[in-house]
């Protein structure tokens, strides 16, 4: 499908288009080509993105021009703060999403809203308070008023023989950023054991 032609469902109805489920980066040229004949033509569409800012920093700029325009917001997903352990969840480096996490800071500062979010997923043996702790003082670093989430872990897919999130390790995570952000949640409760 086209741009145009995804551009041109939106309609009366909708206030946001939203790329998640499915990293928008392998398809960023068309997603921002899409969104960007979104807000050409609809003053009341919000555009919002869930990525693991892993984007050309061009592509990351756009993103943020348009979600700034739109009064979207762009949510970093912020696997693991040592790149090693980064590596060993997802196969890859985490030093473009820490660079344009950084870079989209100053977006942040003069939208007026918050632009940029973060979340951390609680992975049980891997992502500890050591972690979130470095993550939280990176994102105050930024802006300490940055949203920040941490989330319940699900088993599933490759990972599939490890346990929920315990409610012990969400809430030591949650004590630990507090101590550096102003706006952070526990996301999945349901999900706690």
């Amino acid at each position: 499908m086209s741009p145009e032609t995804l551009a041109g469902m939106v309609d009366e109805n909708t206030r946001c288009v939203c790329f998640f489920g499915g990293d928008p980066t392998p398809q960023i040229i068309h997603a921002l080509k899409t969104s960007e004949l979104v807000v050409e033509k609809n003053d009341n569409v919000r555009i919002c993105w869930e990525t693991n800012g892993s984007m050309n920093k061009n592509m990351a700029k756009r993103m943020a021009a348009i979600s700034k325009k739109s009064g979207g917001t762009i949510k970093f997903d912020l696997k693991a703060w040592d790149e090693k352990l980064n590596i060993a969840l997802c196969g890859v480096t985490n030093r473009q999403t820490i660079e344009n996490f950084r870079f989209l800071g100053e977006y942040n500062k003069n939208a007026g809203y918050h632009l940029l979010t973060a979340s951390t997923l609680l992975v049980p043996g891997y992502i500890d308070k050591k972690e979130v702790e470095s993550i939280s003082k990176f994102i105050s670093s930024i802006d300490n008023k940055i949203p920040y989430c941490l989330l319940g872990f699900y088993p599933h897919f490759y990972m599939d023989d490890m346990p929920l999130t315990s409610k012990k390790q969400a809430y030591e995570c949650l004590e630990i950023a507090e101590k550096h952000l102003k706006n952070v949640r526990i996301g999945n409760l349901h999900l706690l054991r």
